[in-house]
């Protein structure tokens, strides 16, 4: 099982593009897309579109999509969103599933600093992308990784948020079905 957790704020044609990549290569039965309730890891600095909207375009997104699933399992427990709960309760409820966490390079980095981080290594086995202008970086030590050739995409959420909030357009770049969603529910546009 995959588990591809993040804030998906928005979710892109990148995110998409691993997803599927990844789940392909290797062999994965099904691979979840994990939207963060609260990712307590970018909450203290920025603003973060509120979950239920977050959902409901990775939903929009993978929806007719083989073999991914949209899940709300960090939306469901309050608090702050940390993927050693995520991966535990996942493991719970499927004992002996080989779970496999998506990553790119930039959070690779950041590994060390996960909340019960050892839990997260021992749970499950890294999948590293690489991210657009990130150097290639290995997890650190000890950690059980793969790596997976996916086309890379130059995009990034930061991205999206501003062409909306800047009025250019974002067709293609995000599934139309999101594109929608996010004009429907006037996401990512200044206040007034």
């Amino acid at each position: 099982m995959g588990v591809f957790g993040g804030t998906f704020d928005p979710i892109h044609i990148g995110h998409l593009v691993t997803a599927v990549s990844v789940r392909h290569e290797l062999q994965l039965d099904c691979l979840l897309m994990v939207v963060a309730h609260d990712p307590w890891q970018k909450t203290a600095s920025a603003d973060v579109t509120p979950a239920q909207d977050r959902f409901d375009m990775v939903a929009a997104a993978v929806s007719g999509v083989p073999g991914l699933e949209a899940s709300d399992l960090e939306l469901r427990r309050p608090g702050p969103s940390y993927m050693a709960d995520t991966l535990r309760e996942l493991q719970d409820g499927e004992p002996g599933a080989e779970l496999f966490l998506i990553v790119g390079s930039d959070a690779a980095r950041g590994l060390p600093t996960w909340n019960r981080a050892e839990e997260v290594r021992d749970l499950a086995t890294l999948v590293v992308m690489p991210r657009p202008n990130h150097e290639d970086e290995s997890p650190p030590a000890g950690w059980r990784h793969v790596e997976v050739d996916v086309p890379s995409i130059e995009l990034s959420s930061t991205d999206i948020r501003e062409r909306v909030a800047d009025g250019r357009p974002i067709h293609f770049l995000v599934p139309e079905t999101v594109r929608h969603l996010i004009e429907e529910r006037a996401l990512y546009c200044p206040p007034g």
